[in-house]
């Protein structure tokens, strides 16, 4: 089995993320093509200063702007929002192979009573009025209903009828997200966004079996190097410890993947077979590991397993977001700080776009990093780009975080 170090490891992967040396993506065009390398990006509306998607894909793109995003999502049509990896950011292009959620989500419309005259209502409306949200389209009343995206776990019970029925058209892909105004979300038909040609291409994988097998590649190249084992990088896939395994077993002797094994890691790791001639220069020490300073968004998908980064990185980061405020152990909103291929802490920022100032709260640093002045002027910098992203002119500054009961922890 070939052998690399944690070292090799941890470059290969930020090299793959394009988070390690020079840029290797930049403006609208880099980021619709970081997106297509790692499949989806997960959305969430927590606005504390930029939204994950944004974030991810600001650590990554240079020069990326917010307005770029909404434009590949809602002008160019070249992304969707769709469930994948929780709700997610995926490329159009990869529409037909959510055809079977798609097919099992109007199965399970079927099952309600008096959903599929609400449905044709809604559709009719929308056909004469244009894009709705659920405060607009003129459904009255409540459904006690499981929502039809029964894959990610979420229910709706005594739901606002008129928002069960636009979720369950738009799982079933008959509608798509039109627009966003805040988290507020406008849904419009497919059909006037998306070509027929997309909409009627059958579905790739033959089976469930290849429909696993592309996922679980997907995700793999998403990360750079995952494991065989139970992992939140495999949240919204549906699939058992079987099935799982199975899909590695068939992906590896059919040479899709392959295992390497990482200093005295039990588990091996997997990478893609496209990416072994980025592993090779990694081995042979001939790329760019030129140090940048990156703030991570916090479910950055180099983050999606967290036991793995703290088995190569021995980084344990935890969003502490949903935590209350009596537990956490550092802030409600904290990124992971990278500093060349290491993460050297958290930093704790906020920006108040209406006043115009990003404030950074708190900066913890890793027990074994020594905050020299070179370092303190790299996270300044970053600092001051993060603040430029949010529209923010002027910067707030705190002195790092010198807890010694929270850094000998």
């Amino acid at each position: 089995m070939l052998t690399v170090t944690r070292t090799q490891a941890r470059q290969f992967i930020l090299l793959k993320q394009g988070l390690l040396g020079e840029h290797r993506f930049a403006g609208k065009d880099g980021a619709y093509a970081y997106v297509r390398q790692a499949g989806c990006i997960q959305y969430d509306p927590v606005d504390v200063c930029g939204r994950n998607a944004e974030l991810t894909l600001q650590s990554r793109v240079k020069g990326f702007r917010k307005a770029m995003l909404d434009d590949l999502l809602y002008r160019d049509r070249l992304l969707f929002d769709y469930p994948d990896k929780e709700i997610s950011i995926i490329p159009t292009e990869d529409w037909p192979y959510f055809s079977g959620y798609r097919q099992r989500s109007i199965q399970h419309g079927k099952t309600f009573e008096g959903i599929p005259e609400l449905e044709r209502a809604a559709v009719d409306y929308i056909r004469r009025n244009g894009p709705v949200s659920s405060d607009t389209l003129p459904i009255e009343g409540r459904i006690f209903w499981h929502s039809s995206m029964h894959w990610s776990g979420n229910w709706h019970e005594d739901s606002q009828a008129s928002r069960s029925v636009l979720e369950q058209l738009y799982t079933e892909g008959v509608l798509l997200i039109h627009h966003k105004s805040g988290s507020r979300k406008f849904y419009d038909l497919a059909e006037n966004h998306l070509s027929r040609e997309l909409l009627e291409r059958p579905n790739p994988c033959p089976d469930e079996d290849s429909f696993i097998d592309w996922r679980i590649r997907r995700r793999i190249g998403a990360v750079g190097m995952l494991w065989n084992r139970r992992s939140d990088a495999w949240l919204g896939l549906g699939m058992t410890t079987q099935q799982r395994e199975a899909a590695f077993s068939r992906l590896e002797k059919s040479g899709r993947i392959t295992a390497v094994k990482v200093d005295d890691m039990r588990t091996p790791l997997y990478i893609l077979n496209c990416d072994m001639p980025l592993l090779d220069t990694v081995r042979d020490g001939q790329t760019d590991v030129k140090p940048r300073t990156e703030f991570l968004a916090p479910l950055d998908p180099m983050l999606w397993d967290r036991k793995l980064v703290e088995a190569l990185w021995g980084f344990r980061y935890s969003w502490e977001i949903y935590t209350p405020a009596s537990k956490r152990r550092y802030g409600y909103y904290t990124m992971p700080v990278l500093y060349g291929d290491k993460l050297i802490g958290r930093i704790e920022p906020r920006a108040d776009r209406k006043a115009g100032v990003l404030t950074v709260s708190n900066i913890w640093f890793e027990p074994d990093v020594r905050p020299t002045k070179k370092l303190s002027q790299k996270i300044e910098s970053a600092v001051r780009r993060l603040a430029r992203f949010n529209g923010c002119r002027y910067l707030q500054d705190v002195t790092p975080q010198d807890d010694q009961n929270i850094q000998n922890e």
